[in-house]
């Protein structure tokens, strides 16, 4: 949907309403108080249905990422066009210049935007390929020791990678055959471990099926798949080889990372570990609706579920 055909379809506050109705209650309102669905719509406040059995009446955004906000429905319409059309997302003050908010507003609309991406509870996996890897999110830029000190020749980088870092770990997985990814970021455990083997399991039992083939590196916290699971379980060592004979990889899974990485520094800067999930909620649906002609419908539907 480009510019001219969202002001076609949406030219007014009160078209945007209707269409919000329509979605959320397929014009089939029923009361939120006593559950009669002799309902109307208040005309004087149209945000609003009334009941004519308990004379009360409710928000249409009840339950919803609109709730408690004042902005113009309009405005938040407007705003997940411009975040849908935007290939890597907006920033918070890019929003709030184009639809005239505080940037607070603008942050808190990303936000909830962000919260509809990750509603995904009708999805599942239904491929029998599904590629595993993991990642590490933030933190600050990697540094070197300095070389014209004797002394810290023999120390490690200030700044780890991979698996010793302090940065967020991030658990994806991918199905080759629908193209679809899941991506979870992982919490520290009762023994203070980023990443476990348990926790791996956990982000795969979300996914996968019973005839799910599952393919992942050498990672340690791999080997519980053949403890706790019958799956067939295969793996490409990094060390050697990016692709393991009978097309065994998880490049697939290693471009998305990249897609993230790129689309948090080069729009984001900077996301905290507190709001982390979020931003990979809204790449993995990104990459999961790509060849989606209109992702607006569907992520308007996602937002009133």
């Amino acid at each position: 949907m480009n510019f001219f055909e969202f002001n076609k379809q949406f030219p007014t506050e009160l078209d945007c309403i209707k269409y919000f109705i329509t979605i959320r209650y397929n014009n089939r309102p029923v009361c939120r108080h006593c559950g009669n669905n002799k309902i109307y719509h208040n005309r004087i406040e149209p945000k609003k249905f009334q009941c004519n059995n308990c004379h009360n009446s409710f928000s249409i955004f009840k339950g919803t990422i609109f709730e408690k906000s004042d902005t113009d429905l309009r405005k938040w319409f407007y705003a997940i066009h411009l975040f849908l059309n935007s290939k890597k997302g907006i920033s918070g003050y890019q929003l709030q210049r184009e639809i005239g908010v505080t940037y607070k507003t603008a942050w808190r609309m990303l936000k909830q935007i962000r919260l509809a991406m990750g509603n995904i509870e009708n999805q599942q996996f239904l491929g029998t390929l599904i590629e595993v890897d993991e990642t590490y999110v933030g933190g600050k830029p990697r540094k070197k020791n300095k070389k014209d000190d004797d002394d810290n020749d023999n120390l490690p980088p200030v700044n780890k990678r991979g698996r010793g870092t302090k940065k967020n770990v991030v658990v994806g997985c991918i199905d080759r055959v629908n193209k679809s990814v899941f991506a979870k970021v992982m919490i520290k455990n009762n023994e203070g471990k980023k990443l476990t083997g348990k926790q791996l399991l956990d982000v795969l039992n979300q996914v996968i099926t019973q005839d799910s083939v599952i393919i992942s590196d050498e990672f340690k916290g791999y080997n519980i798949l053949g403890k706790k699971t019958s799956h067939i379980h295969l793996r490409v060592d990094h060390t050697k080889e990016y692709v393991a004979s009978g097309n065994i990889h998880t490049n697939n899974m290693e471009n998305f990372w990249g897609t993230l990485k790129r689309g948090i520094l080069g729009i984001y800067h900077h996301v905290s570990a507190k709001h982390l999930q979020k931003y990979v909620d809204e790449f993995a649906f990104r990459y999961n609706n790509k060849d989606i002609d209109c992702m607006f419908n569907l992520l308007v539907k996602q937002a009133v579920l």
